[in-house]
């Protein structure tokens, strides 16, 4: 019977550690491919009508209503300083809790739920120590297809 333990590597019966992986939402912003922890995902929606609110910060593109709730909506490739290109059919907007805020992130579009393992996650930052540095928790590679894991509660500017 294995023993699970905070990093996602359990321990064997005989005490040997087994990498269970991370498992994580990837989605693409532009031609690079990002992801977020699966545990704070909490849907994937189509784009709907968004209502801007005024003297909101750049990247807030707005607010949804989501069951009766006010959603707040980050354009992502904004908050990343990232060039804008056209929504899309696949344009999605991914719920996701941060701390105990729900926050809507819009993405180009959703690819799928994958798992990395532990051992292949780079924490180390692949920029210079810029304030852009701080939103990036670290590169994931799996057989050479490289995700960028982001720092959701630095995007949306929780304190740590």
């Amino acid at each position: 019977m294995a023993k699970e333990s905070a990093t996602n590597v359990a321990t064997s019966d005989d005490g040997s550690e087994i990498d269970e992986g991370l498992q994580v939402v990837a989605f693409k912003l532009r031609d690079e491919e990002y992801g977020v922890n699966i545990f704070q995902v909490q849907e994937i929606r189509n784009l709907v009508d968004i209502t801007r609110v005024p003297f909101s910060a750049n990247y807030i593109k707005g607010v949804i209503n989501l069951r009766g709730s006010i959603l707040p909506v980050i354009d992502l490739k904004t908050r990343l300083g990232l060039e804008q290109t056209s929504y899309t059919e696949d344009t999605r907007i991914v719920t996701v809790m941060v701390g105990d805020l729900p926050v809507g992130m819009l993405v180009d579009a959703v690819t799928e739920v994958l798992t990395i393992r532990t051992k292949l996650v780079d924490p180390k930052k692949a920029v210079d120590k810029t304030d852009i540095s701080n939103f990036l928790s670290g590169i994931g590679n799996i057989d050479g297809r490289l995700v960028i894991m982001l720092n959701l509660e630095e995007i949306v500017g929780l304190p740590g």
